[in-house]
């Protein structure tokens, strides 16, 4: 029998097979601390616990499995909400262990006090507090239980004093935990006859997939080829359905390209299959359905005609058998053509003329070079801004990659935590970081943890010195760009302070054989590229708004003595407004 809680609590955490947990110790946490160090789970050291909740999750959607994060009371507890907000949302299977004041002092006003049980209410499905170990033995079962069960992140917020308490174990503390890993959802038989109606009155179908196909691949091809049916994704779909897929069009969003918009206005009804896409703006009206899951995200973007609660693999199954096949793939024929054409003018615009010799380099092209070099089965974590742009269309799927980012929170930062949970998780598997030199600066201090625990991470660093995508957003509103540029920062100077590897690249004929290079090396690599702070993406649809927006940053930038920076800007994006106009010309008319 454990001989306190906080052994108890280790004990648990043991029998479901947690191998690590990524904290700081400390104050409160201590007792629990100690109880680690006399067990079989390794303590992963992390210089702000943010990174700790951001690397639990990485390593909960790398394996599957529950991921395990700590922090002291007080500001230990309110540095790991941004990392809990993108785990839960990302739907990581993550318990948060936050240690408490003592309880004797709770509602004092005494030193590090917060209100634990308030704080993490919106970024965890559950959250609780232990008043004594009998009790607390409880709720660790039920927070574990919830997290396994889907429902987002488990804080469990434990006073130093209750970690002391003598452990009571049995009764419903002892349960066995549910995991669930394989359960089916069947369709409502109305709501699945409805959408089989539409489906066989509909001339032309289009299908828009997000994470929620993950299990279901063959099944949506299935449907695809008996419906003649173009099929466009979310970036959460991209891994799961764009490879090896005959009737893909590409992804739609301020990320996207290909015909997927043009696919989904034009068809006589559009499927959304596993997806909460939040862009309204990018989905069509006019007649619409809507499969998944977790009937709480049916409708909620934009009006559905036909919804159907169900995992997608059980709704596609249920319904073929009963739909129609269609013979007539003109359409199909027309948007893959249109994606063709899309691909060589938008997404080739960098990588296509003579990026070898343009200075700085283009970080599309360096995009180009890591996803040809990088393993099979590499494991890309991706940070937000320019840096989700260049991996949303350069990293090629193949069934056997994976992607993880901050694609719902929409944090900076994320990338380098991410990595060290997803290298911690297998120290065999390739693990790249897509850093943007914003997102590194912010959580600088995890290049220590990488160098502490040896992780073999592959930091690839886009340094372009500026913060891209607010320069965008600056610019399709029409405002002059500000405070988005900042000094050059050397990181691989850094890197190589602190005993980490490091090369820096600033002509593009060094690219291929030092990304060869550093990802050949057995331990951490921090690669630091001087990028063009003017590349920006521009939407494969780019609307009137867009550009008049752009006029109007123009001229203020021009008005202020900038013609230089907006002569770059012009030149480097020339070629993608160009394309973009076009596409958007032709969808008009």
């Amino acid at each position: 029998m454990a001989e306190n809680f906080a052994a108890q609590v280790v004990a648990m955490l043991e029998a479901q097979g947690v191998k690590r947990i990524f904290g700081l110790v400390g104050d409160s946490l201590n007792p629990f601390s100690d109880a680690i160090s006399k067990s079989s789970i390794e303590w992963v050291h992390v210089r702000n616990e943010e990174a700790a909740a951001f690397a639990a999750g990485a390593e909960s959607l790398v394996t599957g499995e529950l991921a395990v994060c700590a922090a002291s009371c007080g500001p230990g507890n309110t540095h790991l909400i941004q990392g809990l907000y993108d785990s839960h949302r990302n739907g990581a299977k993550v318990l948060a262990i936050a240690s408490h004041i003592p309880s004797l002092q709770i509602g004092s006003q005494y030193f590090q006090e917060t209100h634990p049980e308030q704080i993490f209410q919106e970024c965890s499905g559950y959250c609780e507090t232990a008043h004594s170990a009998e009790q607390g033995a409880r709720i660790f079962h039920n927070g574990i239980q919830s997290t396994m069960a889907g429902n987002g992140v488990s804080v469990m917020v434990v006073p130093g004093d209750v970690f002391k308490e003598d452990a009571v174990e049995g009764g419903p503390a002892a349960s066995v935990v549910a995991r669930g890993s394989n359960t089916k959802v069947f369709p409502d038989p109305a709501e699945a006859a409805a959408l089989v109606d539409a489906i066989n009155e509909a001339d032309t179908v289009t299908l828009f997939c997000g994470e929620g196909v993950k299990n279901a691949r063959e099944q949506v091809l299935a449907l695809a080829e008996k419906i003649k049916s173009p099929i466009g994704h979310a970036f959460g779909g991209k891994m799961h359905i764009q490879y090896d897929n005959p009737f893909d069009v590409g992804m739609s969003g301020l990320l996207g390209y290909g015909a997927c918009r043009d696919a989904m206005y034009e068809a006589d009804l559009v499927i959304l299959i596993g997806t909460d896409f939040p862009y309204n703006d990018w989905l069509p009206e006019k007649n619409v359905a809507q499969i998944d899951i977790n009937g709480a995200h049916i409708g909620r973007r934009t009006t559905v005609k036909y919804p159907v609660i169900g995992d997608t693999g059980c709704v596609i199954e249920n319904i073929l058998p009963h739909i129609k096949e269609k013979s007539d793939r003109s359409f199909l024929d027309k948007q893959l053509k249109a994606h063709a054409r899309t691909l060589n003018n938008v997404i080739g615009a960098y990588t296509g003329e003579h990026p070898e010799s343009a200075k700085p380099i283009h970080p599309e092209y360096a995009a180009g070079i890591i996803d040809r070099l990088a393993a099979d089965d590499a494991i890309f974590t991706v940070d937000t801004g320019m840096c989700n742009v260049w991996a949303a269309r350069y990293i090629t799927p193949n069934g056997k990659r994976q992607e993880i980012g901050s694609f719902k929170h929409g944090t900076m930062a994320n990338a380098l935590p991410q990595a060290i949970g997803a290298q911690s998780a297998d120290r065999n598997r390739q693990v790249i970081s897509f850093s943007g030199d914003g997102g590194l600066g912010m959580l600088l201090s995890e290049l220590l943890t990488v160098k502490l625990h040896d992780l073999p991470v592959k930091i690839m660093v886009f340094n372009n010195s500026s913060l891209g995508m607010v320069k965008l957003e600056m610019m399709v509103d029409g405002l002059k760009e500000f405070g988005t540029d900042h000094e050059h920062v050397n990181f691989s100077k850094i890197a190589e302070a602190i005993g980490i590897k490091a090369f820096r690249i600033e002509d593009p004929q060094d690219l291929e054989s030092t990304i060869a290079e550093a990802l050949a090396y057995p331990g951490p690599v921090l690669v630091d590229m001087v990028t063009d702070p003017d590349a920006l993406s521009i939407p494969p649809n780019i609307t009137w708004e867009m550009m008049l927006g752009f006029s109007k940053s123009a001229a203020k930038t021009v008005f202020s003595g900038g013609i230089g920076r907006m002569a770059a800007l012009a030149r480097t994006n020339l070629r993608n407004i160009g394309a973009a106009a076009t596409i958007e010309t032709n969808h008009l008319a």
